[in-house]
């Protein structure tokens, strides 16, 4: 039986929210040294990060960077890439990470609430960077592995409303009360996810963000 919804957590997005750029796209480098990343697909990395900066990341484009992810790492060794996002967290990932989130995470744990990460990157980044910042738990994308390698399908995409699904299922695992919870995100994307919890709130939000925030009451954070 799951636990009676009661308590509060706290769900942050990873990208722009906690760290200031995209997480894939810091680890590009390091997957690049050792021979997984070709130069074109660093580049495409790196015009996709620009587009989402611009806010001009639409359905379709989002569809077909999926799709391109999916081709671009299959056949990749699961454990190679964990090592090296093990090898390399620290470095790339620790000057990227926003002191007002670290402080938040912090004040929500003194409170006795859960932390939950939920970002549509890869779980295989996405969960050491949650467990270095003490968050309970990380909700990603999840890629399907077969004979120790990635085959290409995705088999769970966190992002926009899917991130709220999936806050949904792990609120009635963990019992969750989701209308007494704090969210945090800088993207349009992320409205669903926002609107999933009774407190939510823009970080450094985009004008699409920005202005449902504005309509809707949400406090609007700016971390530097």
């Amino acid at each position: 039986m799951a636990p009676a919804a009661s308590r509060p957590a706290a769900f942050f997005d990873l990208d722009k929210t906690i760290i200031a750029k995209s997480s894939t796209l810091a680890f590009s480098r390091s997957l690049f040294n050792e021979g997984l990343l070709s130069r074109r697909a660093v580049l495409r990395s790196a015009y996709a990060q620009l587009v989402f900066s611009l806010g001009g990341a639409d359905h379709d484009l989002i569809e077909k960077m999926r799709q391109e992810i999916s081709t671009m790492v299959t056949g990749w060794d699961v454990d190679t890439v964990r090592q090296i996002v093990g090898e390399a967290l620290h470095e790339v990932i620790v000057p990227l990470v926003y002191s007002e989130a670290l402080d938040l995470i912090a004040e929500h744990r003194e409170a006795g609430r859960d932390v939950v990460i939920v970002s549509a990157s890869g779980i295989e980044m996405v969960g050491p960077i949650a467990r270095m910042l003490g968050a309970t738990h990380a909700i990603a994308t999840t890629l399907e592995e077969v004979d120790g390698r990635y085959s290409g399908r995705i088999l769970h995409y966190v992002y926009g409303p899917n991130k709220a699904v999936a806050m949904e299922e792990l609120a009635a695992r963990e019992g969750y009360d989701l209308s007494q919870s704090f969210g945090y995100s800088d993207s349009e994307t992320d409205i669903p996810m926002l609107e999933a919890v009774g407190h939510a709130f823009a970080v450094n939000p985009d004008k699409s963000l920005r202005r449902k925030a504005t309509e809707e009451g949400w406090p609007i954070l700016t971390f530097e």
